[in-house]
């Protein structure tokens, strides 16, 4: 999630007489913020800045089964909750009104009499399931108020949903199915080992179901369960000694075989069907050398909607099932496309889209005409987004030779000389720099002339399976040094300014953010740290337990003592002498995945060089800062970090 983006509405100080109230103003922070050695900020830099914190943004929920109306997820006022919105271009109706972000409202597939979303507390991801009754109004949770319940996925008759729950012992993830008009009716199916299981789909019969099992992003296997009996069949197996990963996975109509997006004999994710009798793969895009992102199946089975990743942004395809064709997709604007949905009843695609130029909003596509509908417009704070910087490809050589690749965005040209340089890094470490909507980034970019890289370093997604792997375990530093390598590329490139770079991150991108700081201290400005493992032995002891043995499998195995003197000689604790450049460390009191003792350790280290460190922690986040009050105080810290340290 990005700390980037929100609404807040400061609260000035005033001080003395009106005339020096005005010179002398400032933003007072909420009860909720823990600030130390952060600059009291002045208010006239928050009102420069206030305009780049009004930007919205709205994703697809879910359709009506039975009229052409969705539910969205926008946020109106400090959170997201869950808007109603009857056609394209209609007003956002809200529904849900929480002091928490809402998530995941799917109607009930039958009549949408109500709807089913989720909800946790303060960021602690421990998600709980509602029911909203349309008609009344009424809310009413569904699951234990303890347990952490994720997922989600209706039978064909609409009657039973199958998730995940951590409520047998807080680690593990097992199948329960309940009727949501009856909460009495929740049982559970499956007991499991592991924190990476989850429900995919009902087969047509709604007799089974299809499960996923996630061991990493190169390893995941694909299981059948009786829903009335619990036993399990396994449905894929490895290809020889190399792991195979499963990613989406949905029943064909005649529940005969499955479809799946897998990298099974390819460096890339590719749409498969899976014939259940013989288990043999038919590839469907053998002919596309990107990855498949995500998949979704037409309730008549007609039609595959799909989406690949091709060099970052996304191409959605139309796959024709009965003659085996694709149909052409009228063109969209390079960005990114995701949350596919078919709407029951009529032959349309929804689907949530965002560039460089425009905030995510739903779409729907009517594949009988071709048409392309908007069905919300997020609000830009009143500013022409016409402008706004479009991403450029770069790539440069690392230390051993490998291609690195990221996407920069360059100031205006009415910025004369060497610009100073922002280098953003991507957390996962599993996931991939996109060019998606800058939202409050554009004041960098626009206003103070700074130019933002995010690079792809090695273990990023979408540059196929053997990438993903080139930074496991014993070989982390290797993503330290492609860091590295672009510093190199920038001091050579001529338009950028070596003398000038902060580096910054949010998780995995904090971590890398430190390391560098560690390993170039000479050669960056300052740095910023946003919820970022600080040693990954102590994360992966303090860690969630639901996510602890999947996070092993990408950084090594703590209790194994020749990885644990690794991790701990390479630790940014460990090295915090190293850091001598001004620091800004931000972190959520309740985050599950990376403790709050993970950025206090950094902090209380590098304090002891005589470093400036400045500390900023919400008590009422989590992994990053969701409520948009705590999001602009951190815009306009970082605002004031920047000007400070990278600037001057």
């Amino acid at each position: 999630m990005s700390p980037w983006r929100g609404l807040f509405l400061p609260v000035l100080l005033l001080l003395g007489t009106t005339s020096l109230a005005a010179q002398h103003a400032e933003i007072a922070p909420t009860d909720n913020l823990v600030i130390e050695q952060v600059p009291r900020i002045p208010a006239a830099l928050a009102a420069d800045v206030d305009r780049y914190t009004n930007f919205r943004r709205a994703s697809l929920s879910s359709w009506h089964p039975t009229k052409r109306e969705m539910l969205i997820n926008t946020r109106f006022a400090d959170t997201a909750q869950v808007h109603h919105v009857k056609f394209p271009g209609g007003d956002r109706t809200q529904l849900t009104f929480f002091r928490d972000g809402v998530s995941g409202a799917s109607y009930q597939p039958a009549s949408g009499d109500y709807f089913v979303f989720n909800k946790d507390v303060d960021g602690n991801e421990f998600y709980q399931k509602f029911r909203f009754d349309v008609a009344t109004g009424a809310t009413a949770l569904l699951t234990d108020g303890a347990s952490r319940n994720t997922g989600g996925v209706w039978s064909r008759s609409g009657d039973r949903l199958a998730y995940g729950s951590t409520r047998r012992n807080g680690q593990d993830v097992d199948v329960w199915i309940m009727n949501p008009a009856d909460p009495t009716s929740d049982r559970l199916v499956a007991r499991l080992e592991g924190g990476g299981w989850g429900a995919f789909d009902w087969s047509p019969d709604d007799r089974t179901l299809l499960v996923r099992e996630y061991v990493s992003i190169n390893e995941a296997h694909l299981w059948l369960i009786d829903v009335a009996t619990g036993a399990r069949t396994r449905l894929t197996e490895k290809d020889g000694a190399e792991p195979v990963a499963y990613f989406g996975a949905q029943f064909g109509r005649d529940g005969r075989g499955v479809y799946v997006t897998t990298d099974r004999g390819s460096e890339f994710r590719r749409l498969a069907y899976v014939d259940l009798a013989t288990k043999r793969h038919t590839v469907l895009t053998a002919h596309i050398r990107w990855d498949v992102d995500e998949f979704r199946l037409s309730w008549d089975g007609q039609w595959i909607a799909f989406v690949t990743n091709e060099e970052g942004g996304s191409v959605l395809h139309l796959l024709d099932l009965r003659s085996g064709s694709e149909r052409p997709v009228p063109k969209l604007p390079l960005g990114l496309i995701g949350g596919l949905l078919w709407h029951r009843a009529h032959p349309e695609l929804g689907f949530t889209m965002t560039s460089a130029r425009s905030p995510a909003d739903a779409y729907s596509l009517d594949v009988s005409t071709g048409r392309v509908e908007r069905w919300t417009h997020s609000e830009t704070g009143g500013m022409s987004t016409e402008s706004f910087a479009e991403p450029h490809i770069v790539r440069w050589k690392s230390f051993d030779g490998l291609t690195i690749s990221g996407l920069l965005y360059r100031p205006p040209k009415r910025f004369a000389g060497k610009r100073p340089v922002i280098i953003d890094i991507h957390g996962g470490p599993e996931v991939q720099a996109r060019p998606g909507f800058q939202g409050a980034r554009n004041y960098f970019l626009n206003d103070l002339g700074v130019a933002i890289l995010y690079p792809n370093v090695r273990g990023s997604a979408g540059y196929g399976k053997t990438f993903l792997t080139l930074d496991n375990g014993f070989l982390r530093e290797h993503a330290y040094r492609d860091i590295g390598a672009l510093l190199d590329w920038i001091a050579a490139l001529g338009d950028l300014d070596a003398e000038r770079v902060m580096v910054t991150g949010a998780s995995y991108g904090g971590h890398m953010t430190l390391a560098v700081a560690t390993y170039y201290p000479d050669r960056i400005r300052a740095a910023l740290d946003v919820v970022g493992p600080s040693n990954l032995v102590t994360f992966l002891e303090t860690t969630a337990p639901y996510r602890r043995d999947l996070r092993r499998v990408e950084y090594g195995d703590e209790r194994d003592p020749r990885m644990r003197e690794f991790l701990n000689r390479i630790a940014p604790t460990n090295n915090s002498a190293k850091i001598v450049k001004p620091l800004f460390v931000v972190q959520g009191g309740n985050d599950p995945r990376v403790p709050r003792s993970e950025s206090e350790q950094m902090v209380a280290a590098v304090r002891k060089n005589g470093t400036p460190v400045w500390y900023l922690m919400a008590k009422d986040e989590g992994h990053g800062f969701a409520k948009k009050a705590n999001r602009d105080f951190l815009l306009y810290a970082t605002v004031l970090f920047v000007k400070e340290y990278l600037l001057k």
